[in-house]
């Protein structure tokens, strides 16, 4: 069932003076994206919530910038509106568009393994064997169609109610590039969401473009150095605990992406617990560093039960499925952390990210 996008939060929303600011930090994960959808559509509807910036990468970087100009065109209830319109339409681009839509795992929740289906595997080899210059000469990607139709982002660019800042990963030297408002374009976007094996690197002024997932998903420290707000919500899509060692190939190579997409963000999680301690121990005078307040939006155990290959699935009730996971995930965390929300971080540093 489709969930209303304007009536609760205009029932709900509380005065501006009682609003706490945060800003987010949303990890990439392809259609899992749509489980952020859900956290940042509850987290809107509450109403006691409002985002100063945002960093992002891949699925994030559209969740992003979506919301941003959902919030310039209508405020709260215009982001929700935009990322719901958003995501149907890449349901629907994804049922025009994509080579598996026939297949019975479209319709499965995530529940049947594609990446054990003869399908999949064949366009895994593909993709190693071949690279997406040689499959998609042409470089066509529907998601450019999705987001110049959704995003207006030339008034983005003009005025944004909220600070954008979109990783993604410089192919000939490795670092991270930061696109703000100030240069946000569809190519950005792409560029912060271009898996190397599926699409052909994005140039934008005569520099190259991978996923930003290689090296800040999502990077820290935009909201750290560019932002007033101290409290930082970051919102997973791949599990940081995944109990069991993996043995088919596909578990290992599923693993392995997890583990290389969350790598930045545990390494700026650990040096701001390290901060952290020493302004606590006195070490350092917090006039001199900024003690951030960390919040965790994580629910390993159900995104442990997809399969990599569900990144892929855009099918409307996998999508819907997923947000409304997100929905619950945020319900639960502001009954038990709202209050903790510009006084202390939510989660334990030293026991998720040491």
């Amino acid at each position: 069932m489709d969930m209303p996008v304007k009536t609760r939060a205009t029932r709900t929303r509380v005065a501006a003076s009682g609003v706490k600011t945060i800003n987010l930090a949303l990890q990439g994960g392809g259609a899992h994206g749509a489980f952020a959808w859900g956290v940042l559509d509850r987290l809107i509807e509450d109403g006691r919530i409002g985002f100063e910036g945002i960093s992002a990468t891949s699925a994030g970087a559209m969740n992003a910038a979506v919301l941003a100009h959902g919030w310039n065109c209508g405020g709260p209830d215009g982001a929700r509106e935009a990322l719901a319109n958003f995501w149907r339409a890449v349901s629907d681009a994804a049922a025009v568009y994509s080579p598996y839509k026939a297949l019975p795992w479209m319709k499965s929740f995530g529940e049947f393994a594609l990446e054990n289906s003869p399908a999949y595997q064949v366009m895994e080899a593909a993709t190693r064997l071949f690279s997406p210059y040689q499959l998609n000469p042409m470089n066509f990607n529907p998601l450019r169609d999705v987001l110049e139709e959704h995003v207006d982002f030339e008034a983005l660019r003009a005025h944004s109610h909220i600070k954008l800042y979109l990783c993604a990963t410089n192919v000939e030297t490795g670092k991270v590039r930061i696109f703000t408002c100030n240069d946000i374009t569809p190519d950005a976007v792409l560029a912060s969401a271009c898996l190397p094996f599926m699409f052909q690197a994005v140039e934008i002024e005569g520099e190259y473009y991978w996923d930003g997932g290689y090296v800040g998903n999502p990077a820290i420290y935009p909201l750290i150095y560019e932002c007033e707000s101290r409290d930082v919500m970051i919102v997973h899509l791949n599990p940081i605990v995944r109990h069991g060692c993996p043995r088919t190939a596909s578990e290992i190579l599923n693993r392995i992406n997890e583990v290389s997409f969350n790598s930045s963000l545990m390494r700026e999680m650990r040096a701001i617990a390290f901060v952290t301690s020493l302004i606590e121990r006195g070490k350092l005078d917090r006039s001199e560093a900024k003690q951030m307040l960390i919040h965790s939006m994580r629910s390993d155990e159900e995104m442990s039960e997809l399969g990599v290959s569900s990144k892929l699935n855009a099918d409307w009730d996998f999508l819907s499925t997923l947000r409304d996971k997100g929905r619950r995930r945020a319900d639960q965390w502001l009954a038990e952390n709202f209050d903790s929300i510009g006084k202390r971080s939510s989660v334990d540093l030293r026991a998720e990210f040491l």
